[in-house]
């Protein structure tokens, strides 16, 4: 029987190819992403540990330790106070066992680039203190031209910030911290493989005097990194370092511990990801299922003659099934060979891919685990044999008496009666769990809107052969309205088999379903986010820093004072909680503001009190958040900033939800006194003609050219929300992708082993007059009704999900709303228009080409 098996893969090569395909598609999918997820974790992780090379210990002030108790923080100056100075740093290299004590000073920098915009990505816009040894170099730093930076004058760059910035040695650069723009000359250029760097971030380097300067305070540092003399003990050292340390404001890590910590996050972050496009392979490889088991029930059924004859000789049930099952393991095996072949390229390419987008991944080898290996292997194999599992029981079931019987009777029809209440529980159960997720309005429902989407797509899957009848028949009457017969014999060769025309739909359908609920509640949540910001915001700009570090208030004036500029109210904030612990009770989030000014900048409308009522002290409270902590005009709270003593607060006033003002908000009286720090978050800015260019540049010339500086008008909001929205859904379009490609594979297959099995057929349509052309409209026109049919079921099934689960999105803010992208719906009904036509060329082609007398002759 093994021998069969393999006789019967060599002897239906052909047949077999497209379903090979598939699994290989899957398997690659599979490979590619574990060894991407392999390979990049491991360059990260190399690269890490580069930078943490001959680092014994870490010092750092308490602030910095996740552990450790917040001591340490941002004074009235907006710098860092440090426990960690040059006495402690004396302190620590006179230790025994200590070779080295390095000083290092981090903050950040923006640059301005070229047209004045900002160089790098923000957060990752990384500076530090360059530290030359006796050969006048910074070993952490390689120097690739000129020198390291000697005094408040100079500066060195990272040879990629270099370049993105439009700058070489000699030049002034532009740059700024916190918001004045600061110039200095570049007198150096390095070498960087900080992953920071590498993934669009950009590196400043100073000198130890002027990193402090910029960001602590004379004589402090970040970080004390202490290197080992030969044969010290790790651990002794680490508690050596920690005794001299001042107690509750420096903690001393050792190398082997962050180097742990480091290697656990670059592990939990490649999972998010790994997990993510492992989800899209499971899909893909669920959509093969049942290309697999439609070729395996078609070759059973032009079989059934010889399994007969088989069963005639001798062979048991038993054997037949082992037989078909080692035929589908044997076609699993090979094409996960080959696909786990493919994978390796989809691994190169994908990090290809994201680099180009900025990931900027450092290089490395690719790795390929054992575990990968088998990973792959096994699933495409385990795919493969349990999609072959029930047309096996099929074969195991031809009795040896139909080696007898006319090979021209048509198989018997198998009832579906048991099949259609099956599905219409499962249907029913899921339809029921998504129309309780539709009534909550809360994200804990996600995991219960996952098993209802998931089971409503299983039902309706079981149904399909049920549905395909009237939308089949349906579809029919316009096919046969306009191409005659041609379109008659299309829609009867599509119903002549309700389960294959239904797995070969539902393969389409799957991918149909995920990328139309993605599309409709992504463009429902722009439109929702768009509502949102006109509803709240009457001003034209909005200003505020890249990297959220604020704007100086009395700065902040000069753009009151622009021409052209009719209103200004600045926002900045602090949380409170009205509970007797830091978590409990009634948080919220306070902003302060120009009472005068805030309601010429945004829509407010009030249930309760007035912005009047404000002007003695109280604060105003959203609808929502009064709602949620029971609060009401003239209600008094006990608040806590930042878990200090409490102070009173007077609800002076209600209003409606507005996504720009938040919880409540306040005069800056109120609020100044419990921040840290006095910088404006955001300016709020009204202009006399709606804006213009050259204002635009005005502010940011009245905020001293700031590179950090985004002044952002309704469409820069939009834009940029609609960008991150825009992502995802693009991302689940490329993924998703794959399960279509597969679906289209599985039409081809279908079709071109139907073309096969008709082969008598026709000839005799052939015979009677039907012309080549015929043939393969007929053929064409039943690949289209097929994929129309995956098309309606799976763009219908989206749009109930993403109503149904629409719930769960709104209640992120209350402006969204389903909106239907009649577009894009129609061109996914376009693009299934074209699969049938694609996916029918060859299987027609073939067709069209049989000779008519060996056809009749068939068997």
């Amino acid at each position: 029987m093994l021998r069969t098996a393999l006789r019967n893969v060599l002897a239906h090569k052909a047949r077999l190819m497209m379903t090979a395909l598939a699994v290989l598609l899957g398997v690659a999918f599979v490979a590619g992403t574990l060894i991407f997820s392999d390979t990049v974790g491991e360059a990260v992780k190399n690269a890490s540990a580069k930078n943490l090379k001959d680092v014994a210990v870490s010092v750092q002030s308490a602030g910095d330790d996740p552990e450790a108790p917040d001591v340490v923080g941002a004074g009235k100056d907006g710098k860092r106070a440090s426990a960690l100075d040059d006495k402690l740093a004396d302190k620590i290299r006179a230790l025994p066992g200590v070779a080295a004590v390095r000083s290092n000073v981090t903050g950040q920098a923006t640059l301005a680039g070229r047209d004045d915009q900002p160089v790098g990505n923000g957060w990752q816009n990384l500076a530090a203190n360059y530290q030359p040894g006796k050969d006048g170099k910074d070993s952490r730093y390689p120097l690739v031209q000129g020198r390291g930076p000697k005094n408040a004058g100079e500066m060195a760059l990272a040879e990629s910030t270099a370049e993105a910035a439009g700058v070489s040695l000699g030049d002034t650069v532009r740059f700024a911290t916190d918001g004045p723009v600061l110039k200095k000359k570049l007198v150096g250029i390095v070498a960087s493989d900080d992953p920071q760097v590498t993934a669009g971030g950009s590196l400043a380097l100073f000198d130890t005097a002027t990193a402090q300067q910029l960001y602590l305070h004379p004589g402090q540092f970040d970080e004390l990194i202490v290197t080992a003399a030969p044969g010290a003990d790790e651990r002794a050292l680490t508690a050596k370092v920690s005794a001299v340390l001042p107690k509750d404001r420096a903690v001393a890590t050792s190398g082997s511990r962050l180097a742990a910590q480091q290697s656990e996050m670059i592990a939990q972050q490649n999972s998010a990801l790994s997990q993510t496009l492992l989800t899209f392979a499971g899909i893909a490889l669920f959509v093969g299922v049942f290309i697999i088991a439609n070729t395996f029930t078609m070759l059973i059924s032009q079989r059934s003659r010889e399994i007969a004859l088989l069963r005639a000789v001798g062979a048991a049930r038993r054997q037949v099934v082992r037989s078909v099952l080692a035929e589908a393991a044997l076609l699993g095996l090979i094409s996960s060979v080959v696909g786990f072949a493919l994978g390796l390229g989809i691994a190169q390419g994908l990090r290809a891919v994201l680099d180009a987008n900025g990931a900027g991944f450092p290089d490395g080898p690719v790795v390929i685990r054992p575990v990968t290996v088998l990973a792959a292997l096994g699933v495409g194999v385990v795919v493969t044999v349990l999609a072959a599992w029930l047309p096996s029981r099929k074969a195991a079931k031809i009795a040896p008496v139909e080696a007898l019987s006319n090979v021209e009777a048509p198989p018997a029809q198998r009832s579906l009666l048991l099949r259609n209440i099956l599905g219409a529980l499962v249907t029913g159960l899921g339809v029921a769990v998504m129309l309780w997720v539709s009534t909550q309005h809360t994200s804990d429902g996600l995991p219960t809107a996952m098993l209802g989407s998931a089971l409503t797509l299983i039902g309706v899957i079981i149904l399909a052969p049920l549905l395909s009848r009237p939308l089949v028949s349906l579809a029919g009457l316009v096919t046969t309205r306009l191409f005659g017969i041609g379109g008659k014999l299309a829609k009867e060769n599509a119903l002549r088999n309700p389960r294959r025309t239904a797995a070969t739909a539902s393969a389409l359908m799957i991918g149909l379903t995920l990328i139309t609920g993605m599309t409709v509640v992504g463009h429902s949540a722009q439109i929702g986010m768009d509502k949102m910001g006109a509803k709240g915001l009457t001003a034209d700009y909005k200003v505020k820093t890249s990297t959220y570090v604020g704007l100086d208030p009395e700065l902040s004036k000069k753009v009151a004072k622009v021409p052209g500029v009719t209103a200004m109210a600045p926002l900045r904030g602090t949380g409170f909680n009205t509970g007797s612990g830091p978590s409990d009770g009634g948080f919220a989030f306070l902003r302060g503001t120009d009472l005068a000014q805030i309601g010429k900048v945004t829509r407010l409308s009030f249930t309760q009190g007035s912005l009047d009522a404000l002007r003695g002290g109280g604060i105003a409270i959203s609808q929502k958040a009064a709602k949620e902590n029971h609060w009401r005009a003239g209600d008094t709270l006990d608040a806590r900033f930042d878990e200090k003593k409490k102070t009173r607060l007077t609800v002076a006033a209600v209003y409606k939800e507005n996504e720009t003002l938040g919880d409540a908000f306040a005069d800056v009286s109120v609020v100044d006194p419990h921040l840290t720090q006095i910088k404006n978050e955001e300016l709020l800015v009204k202009t006399a003609d709606g804006g213009s260019p050259a204002l635009v540049k005005d502010i940011r010339h009245a905020l001293g050219d700031s590179p950090l500086l985004k002044v952002q008008s309704h469409e820069d909001l939009r834009k940029e929300s609609a960008s991150q929205i825009d992502t995802v859904v693009n991302m689940v379009y490329g993924l998703l992708g794959m399960a279509v490609i597969i679906a289209v594979v599985g039409v081809v297959n279908t079709l071109a082993m139907s073309v096969f099995e008709r082969t008598r057929e026709i000839g005799m349509l052939r015979a009677i007059g039907l012309a080549r052309s015929g043939i393969k409209q007929m053929v064409r026109l039943e690949s289209v009704v097929i994929s129309l049919f995956g098309a309606v079921l799976g763009i219908g099934l989206g749009i109930f999900l993403a109503w149904a689960g629409g719930s769960l999105v709104g209640s992120s803010f209350p402006t969204y709303e389903m909106v239907l992208p009649w577009g894009r719906i129609g061109l996914f009904l376009l693009i299934a228009l074209v699969v049938g036509v694609l996916a029918a060329l060859w299987p027609a082609r073939r067709a069209a080409r049989l000779n008519m007398l060996e056809a009749i002759g068939a068997e």
